[in-house]
């Protein structure tokens, strides 16, 4: 088959089927390098199309990035995701074992999107009061299906709060270790937010 004819049967990418590429390949750049050495430029090159077409895509890098960050906290929600049925503290190693490798995986990008809504960065603010809100709503209904931790529906208020108190205690946990001034091993960072989270939701 000749070169052109390959061209003609090379299927083109559906408008979605290009954005999930797109932003597969910001994953793995962001991932690999901080922020400021990723480039729109190589992102494009990677991925094959022009720089014009991926800024039609997403208006500008801190765009890209927010985006690459949405589809990353989705992914994080579906490693970590409750299973029916088994109880929250049979659930809760398995599931802090796939965020922490998971965070020292893409050391650089949790860095940053971290440091982004820290400066009050809109785009990724946005994100990240999304992805806050379903991770809590996430962890509440494996808590509240656990006979274990009591009738949360009495102190849904609470327990919601001691929750995203949590997430915050994990997050700031999880940069100190990054960051290497906690000298904790993946299982000792593991154990204790594992701790801190049943000391919270425990009646």
């Amino acid at each position: 088959m000749s070169a052109k004819q390959g061209e003609g049967t090379r299927r083109r990418l559906s408008t979605e089927e290009r954005r999930e590429q797109l932003l597969a390949v910001g994953a793995r750049l962001f991932s690999e390098s901080p922020y400021d050495e990723v480039w729109i430029e190589r992102v494009a090159e990677i991925a094959g199309v022009s720089r014009g077409l991926l800024y039609h895509y997403f208006p500008t890098k801190r765009d890209f990035f927010a985006a690459v960050m949405d589809r990353e906290s989705a992914r994080m929600l579906r490693l970590t995701a409750a299973e029916p049925g088994v109880p929250v503290r049979e659930q809760l190693t398995v599931g802090l074992d796939a965020y922490l490798a998971y965070v020292e995986e893409h050391a650089h990008g949790f860095r940053a999107f971290h440091r982004a809504e820290a400066s009050g960065d809109r785009a990724v603010r946005r994100v990240y009061r999304h992805a806050l809100a379903a991770q809590e709503r996430q962890i509440l209904a494996a808590v509240a299906a656990d006979p274990e931790f009591g009738p949360l529906h009495e102190r849904r208020g609470e327990t919601g709060l001691a929750v995203r108190g949590w997430l915050a205690f994990t997050t700031a946990v999880c940069l100190e270790w990054l960051g290497g001034s906690a000298e904790m091993s993946r299982e000792q960072v593991r154990d204790l937010c594992a701790r801190a989270l049943l000391g919270v939701i425990t009646p």
